[in-house]
């Protein structure tokens, strides 16, 4: 029945950590048996679905640090600003399969940092504790997140303008 309830729910934070399906599908299967296994430490206080959430994010951490080997990230010494001006995507109207693709690109260490800003609400102090990086690398990380995935959603955008474009002259 707790699968049955939640699994959808935790899946999708899963997936936000995760390089893709089969990733995300490991880290939901940690995660419930790490639930399983400490169903009785839940005190009753605070929210139940918070309490699977934080654990289903500590999994996709540990799962992240498990696999960083594999992975890179850029130390902040690295970093140049690739942010040219303010950029609004009022206009343009992205799917959930389109938004989710864009964050999907992002190398594995912006994700997560990009994920535990932006969407859990985690400040770069914690993100920094959790990750065992250096407060400014999490601080960059999220900022050439934002940068790229602004860079990709620009493209996107350009791309169903000029497809829209197109298909308006077919029509006349």
């Amino acid at each position: 029945m707790l699968y049955d309830r939640y699994s959808r729910l935790l899946f999708g934070v899963c997936l936000r950590y995760a390089g893709d399906r089969a990733e995300a599908e490991d880290i939901l299967q940690e995660s419930f048996l790490k639930i399983y296994f400490s169903l009785e430490d839940y005190s009753g206080t605070g929210s139940f679905t918070g309490w699977l959430r934080k654990i289903a994010v500590n999994t996709a951490i540990t799962h992240y640090h498990r696999n960083l080997k594999h992975k890179h990230y850029i130390e902040i010494e690295e970093y140049v600003s690739s942010e040219t001006g303010v950029n609004s995507f009022e206009e343009d109207l992205f799917t959930s399969d389109e938004l989710f693709k864009v964050l999907n690109e992002l190398p594995p260490g912006y994700r997560m940092v990009f994920n535990l800003y932006a969407v859990e609400g985690y400040k770069h102090k914690e993100i920094s504790e959790m990750l065992g990086i250096d407060i400014n690398t999490s601080k960059s990380q999220y900022s050439r997140a934002k940068a790229a995935i602004r860079e990709k959603l620009e493209k996107l955008g350009k791309l169903k303008k000029k497809y829209i474009a197109g298909d308006n002259d077919k029509n006349e």
